[in-house]
């Protein structure tokens, strides 16, 4: 669901497979992800934590984010900003 005042959606993640190529941030906006289904790794600022499901983080504003799924499993992240702003991007 894209804009103009929520950005969110579903990310699915196969084993061994990671949200981007390298992590990436926002100037302006903050991000939440929820483990919905699976378990996963949560990277904010190269600091990787455990991502078990249910786990929430928030990435404010500037924190470089990635996730990564080490499990055998596939993983379901539910993502949230508040604003549809695909420019605000690093």
């Amino acid at each position: 669901m894209r804009g103009p005042s929520i950005d969110w959606g579903v990310i699915l993640l196969k084993p061994g497979e990671m949200m981007g190529d390298k992590a990436h941030g926002h100037n302006i906006l903050d991000e939440t992800f929820y483990f919905a289904e699976g378990n996963g790794v949560m990277i904010i600022d190269d600091k990787e934590y455990k991502a078990p499901q249910g786990s929430v983080f928030l990435c404010e504003p500037k924190e470089m984010h990635n996730i990564r799924n080490d499990s055998d499993r596939p993983i379901k992240v539910v993502f949230i900003k508040g604003d549809y702003k695909p420019e605000d991007k690093i």
